[in-house]
């Protein structure tokens, strides 16, 4: 595992538990407003050795109850299953944040998984654009229908700033995702911290009002908005 960083305490990556996180390196998207671009490269070296990460797990036993597989994107990562049974090993529940652009790589160590963050960009023949990468959006749709198929808690969530995302996309990603049977949908404001684009502006006006929001509220059993 290619580990590019480590946070040792959280109480808001992993739903009602105690967590630490630990961020994989590489990702082969380039999402404009990406927080983490520190990770998207590939390290050919992880400055964080995994018998030294387990090391660090194990003196965390008594006081976390999960660890969140985050990135980067977790699932480039080959070792990822062998990875998160050794974590389990030790007694933790597991989460992961992805954004599905290796959807086989998903289905494998979905059965591992205890609960599920899944980033959706955009209606799904419009990621192009967000990701910069052709057919993207085929990738995250049969990877959200992984994540429904399994036994994992989960949650869809969309990062909104206006100059990639207008309400009609919402509206019409919400619709898709409703149509796909998925129960559990946020959406969360751009922030600007980590993010390399100068171009993006953090003082904006909300795409969302409060019709789009009762409308959202109808398409899911829970929806909240992030502030």
């Amino acid at each position: 595992m290619n580990i590019g960083g480590v946070v040792p305490f959280t109480t808001i990556d992993y739903p009602g538990a105690l967590a630490a996180v630990l961020f994989c390196q590489g990702c082969p998207w380039r999402c404009g407003y990406c927080h983490n671009t520190h990770l998207q490269s590939h390290a050919k070296k992880s400055p964080y050795e995994w018998p030294h990460i387990i090391s660090f797990l194990k003196m965390r036993q008594n006081f976390i109850e999960a660890v969140v597989l985050s990135g980067g994107e977790p699932t480039q990562q080959s070792d990822l299953v062998d990875a998160v049974r050794e974590i389990r090993s030790l007694g933790f529940k597991v989460g992961l944040h992805t954004a599905g652009m290796h959807s086989a790589a998903l289905k494998a160590v979905l059965p591992l998984i205890d609960w599920v963050g899944m980033d959706i960009k955009a209606p799904f023949d419009g990621y192009e654009r967000i990701t910069g990468v052709a057919n993207s959006g085929e990738a995250a749709k049969i990877s959200a229908g992984h994540v429904l198929n399994s036994k994992a808690a989960y949650e869809f969530r969309t990062t909104v700033h206006p100059a990639f995302l207008s309400k009609e996309d919402l509206i019409r990603m919400a619709e898709q995702l409703a149509a796909m049977g998925v129960k559990h949908y946020a959406l969360q404001p751009f922030r600007s911290q980590g993010c390399n684009n100068a171009n993006l502006s953090s003082s904006y006006l909300p795409v969302w009002d409060d019709n789009l929001i009762s409308q959202f509220t109808k398409l899911f059993q829970t929806f909240l908005i992030r502030e």
